[in-house]
């Protein structure tokens, strides 16, 4: 069984390199080359601008070229993760996968470069003579200890980043792990013995670090495949290794093991014994980080030290040390200022901020790509996920900051804080347009009531709301079951203690919302029994009594069930004094920009007068996000020339708005390709009311409108803020069940914004 899932795995893993195309990159272009203007801009005559530019000064290279962003990974295959000397044509999917993650985590574009080099000085040669085309350079898999002189030689010689990843990365993401697991322990660096194995780049890496962070010269043991490292001794020696020189005799591993703290494992399989374990001091650190198979597995150490921090370089264990922890944000701060190296300063900066989230709040981001695991800092976990997306900010802010105070940054960053919010908005890519809605939500506090109050996602929200907000948040739900389900995932929030509990199996003011509820409805044949069995069991109905009552001012609901359920609830309740609603708007970002599709929930076929009151509240609520509403009346027919259901209601919605002299941009009845393509327009339908493309597209019937923000959504990379429910005076939102953590803090923001700021 074992081997057929081995060759299983091996299949998808070469299938995964070879379809739908080889490799995992690809070029492609920023600007857009469709016609003869294009042309001449991207080439010749108009590149000779850039190039004059460039060489007057140098330094706008990174305004005019894509150098500022680029980074090069360089290997000449001698030291491939556990393949050891495959040579450099071999090593060519790995450096593509670095390439990769360079792209996913940080942005950053990135050349895979395998050089046919064996000579040390030759290969620094080469990559010195690299320097125009790239903002940094990262050495990977190069076999000790000549990747020692590449990097030396490199560092030297140019004046960009040069940052061997194989030694640097894995000593921050070791030297993070490390820093945690002396918090948790209660230990200090400067008071701790370590003993490691594994002289090689990353191994003597990970001890320098260990000292620029505390840990005492003379604490530290190193041994290899000859026992310890001691002053005379002369088998397998590298200057780098003497540098750790300890005694004047020969010693074996379970001998100096004896009453360490810190055991760094960067060697091989089983080196460890349990017994070693058992003879380290009192909660003992063993970070085990060879792979595939580490110098002690996980269990093997528990059965002697149940107290024991244990890290490994694997995923199926916890603690993984994994350097896309590193590599991508520190070298993401770098580029963003310029730097012309990556100091001391700026690794250490990188360690912090790498340790510091992990004893934050997790993301619901990272929960989600790591479900079921539990999150919460201590032994098990000291160094967050590579999924989390808020490393990016944190850890590159905190380079950056580094290397301006340390003087290394040709291209300083007046606004951190900004700098920050901008990375933040590349990652949460609904923070940009969002940020108007935030700061207005921010002028009051505003009681936002979650109907589903036990659902994961809406107690990450609410603590994000806690964390990022002025609103208050109230959770309907069993107090118990919040507590557990908020512990689990890692939550610092409890009821009662953080936000207000309605609890609907029991809760003093049951009487008084069933008694509301039933004066609300009793002529249209809800009777006492009934509202009682309502209030017990339906928290919609019960978060919009609140709501109705004045006990809250605005309602979440609809993370489980069906739209129109929870709208039915949601009317009985509110749709009164002048109140009803008029579509549900969602908001697409897509790659190119904000697309609002409406109406997708409320209304299967809206009249003439439905589709004239959606139009309004949609450009009211775009306002809300600082765009100009061009709205698109959409249907199969344009501009007149079909006699269907739809074309005749969208003309009379148009003449109906016309009527009305409103004061936003509006065009139909058309196509969907008209709408966002003013040169087919033009064709089509010369001397139109608005230019460029349509920013809001309503539909004549909501299987078109909701088809159209799913396809977005799933083949296009759509991110959904919404549904916004219109026409309800900002007192009651439904989403959709596949609303995120993050798309209900977006709706929590939009629900906290007073009616007063979008009229």
């Amino acid at each position: 069984m074992d081997e057929a899932r081995h060759d299983k795995a091996r299949l998808d893993a070469l299938r995964y390199h070879e379809e739908p195309k080889p490799g995992k990159l690809e070029i492609r272009a920023t600007k857009p080359l469709a016609n003869g203007r294009d042309l001449s801009l991207a080439y010749s005559p108009g590149v000779a601008e850039a190039c004059l530019e460039i060489k007057a000064d140098p330094a706008t290279a990174a305004r005019y070229t894509s150098r500022g962003n680029l980074v090069a990974v360089v290997s000449n295959g001698t030291a491939v993760l556990g393949l050891g000397n495959i040579g450099p044509l071999a090593a060519k999917p790995v450096m593509e996968g670095k390439a990769v993650l360079f792209k996913k985590f940080a942005n950053i574009d990135c050349f895979d470069i395998e050089l046919n080099e064996m000579d040390p000085v030759k290969l620094a040669d080469i990559v010195c003579a690299m320097e125009p085309s790239f903002g940094a350079i990262n050495l990977e898999d190069i076999k000790a200890p000549d990747c020692f002189i590449v990097e030396k030689l490199c560092r030297e010689r140019m004046n960009i980043p040069v940052f061997h990843d194989d030694q640097h990365g894995t000593a921050i993401v070791v030297g993070a792990a490390a820093t945690n697991a002396l918090h948790v322990s209660g230990k200090r660096f400067e008071d701790i013995k370590v003993v490691s194995t594994g002289g090689g780049a990353a191994g003597i890496a990970c001890l320098n670090m260990l000292l620029k962070l505390g840990v005492r010269r003379e604490n530290v043991w190193l041994c290899d495949l000859a026992g310890l490292v001691y002053r005379g001794r002369e088998a397998e020696m590298t200057p780098q290794k003497a540098e750790y020189a300890q005694g004047d005799m020969p010693r074996t591993l379970a001998e100096v093991i004896v009453g360490a703290d810190l055991f760094l494992g960067l060697s091989g399989p089983g080196v460890v014994t349990p017994a070693m374990v058992a003879s380290m001091a009192p909660r003992p650190i063993v970070f085990a980080l060879a792979n595939p198979t580490p110098e002690i597995l996980p269990d093997l150490v528990r059965s002697v030290a149940p107290d024991a921090i244990i890290a490994t370089g694997r995923s199926d264990y916890p603690n993984q040390v994994n350097n896309v922890l590193c590599f991508p944000f520190i070298f993401r701060g770098a580029l963003d200022v310029g730097a012309t190296q990556i100091n001391d300063a700026m690794q250490i900066a990188c360690i912090e901020g790498i340790a510091a989230l992990a004893r934050a709040t997790t993301s619901a981001e990272a929960a989600a790509a790591y479900s079921g695991e539990k999150m919460t800092f201590g032994a098990d976990y000291l160094i967050p996920k590579p999924f989390d997306p808020r490393l990016m900010g944190v850890v590159a802010k905190a380079v950056a900051r580094a290397a301006m105070e340390t003087g290394v940054a040709t291209r300083p960053i007046e606004d951190l804080a900004a700098y920050k919010h901008r990375l933040d908005s590349s990652v949460f890519r609904s923070a940009m347009l969002m940020r108007p809605v935030f700061e207005a939500a921010a002028t009051v506090t505003r009681r936002i009531v979650f109907a589903e109050g036990e659902d994961e996602r809406v107690l990450r929200a609410a603590n994000a709301m806690l964390e990022e907000t002025t609103d208050k948040p109230i959770l309907i739900g069993r107090p118990e079951v919040i507590a557990m389900r908020a512990e689990r995932a890692g939550l610092p929030i409890r009821p009662e203690r953080d936000f207000e509990i309605v609890n609907p199996e029991s809760d003093s003011r049951y009487r008084d919302y069933w008694e509301t509820y039933h004066g609300l409805m009793a002529r249209r044949g809800v009777s006492p029994d009934i509202a009682r069995a309502v209030m017990r069991t339906n928290t919609t109905a019960i978060g919009a009594v609140m709501v109705h009552r004045g006990e809250a001012d605005s309602l979440i609901c609809g993370t489980f069930g069906q739209y129109l359920w929870h709208l039915n609830y949601v009317q009985q309740v509110l749709a009164r004094d002048g109140l009803h609603p008029i579509g549900a708007l969602s908001l697409m970002i897509l790659e190119d920009g904000p697309l609002f599709i409406a109406d997708t929930h409320v209304h299967p076929e809206p009249t003439p007068e439905q589709i004239m009151d959606c139009a309004k509240g949609a450009a009211r609520h775009v306002k809300r996000f600082g765009l100009a509403p061009k709205i698109a009346l959409c249907s199969h027919s344009q501009f007149g020339n079909l006699d269907n259901s739809s074309g005749r209601r969208m003309r009379e919605a148009l003449d109906l708005l016309d009527a009305q002299e409103v004061d936003f941009a509006y065009e139909g009845e058309m196509h969907v390709d008209a709408a966002l393509d003013q040169g087919l327009r033009d064709r089509i339908f010369p001397g139109g009311r608005f230019d460029g493309q349509a920013n809001v597209l309503i539909f004549g019937n909501s299987d078109a409108a909701s088809g159209v923000r799913n396809i977005l959504k799933m083949k296009a990379g759509g991110l959904e803020v919404g549904p916004i429910l219109m026409g309800m005076g900002n007192r009651a939102h439904v989403v959709t069940p596949s609303i995120t953590t993050r798309g209900l803090l977006n709706m929590s923001a939009l629900a906290g914004t007073p009616v007063a700021h979008y009229g």
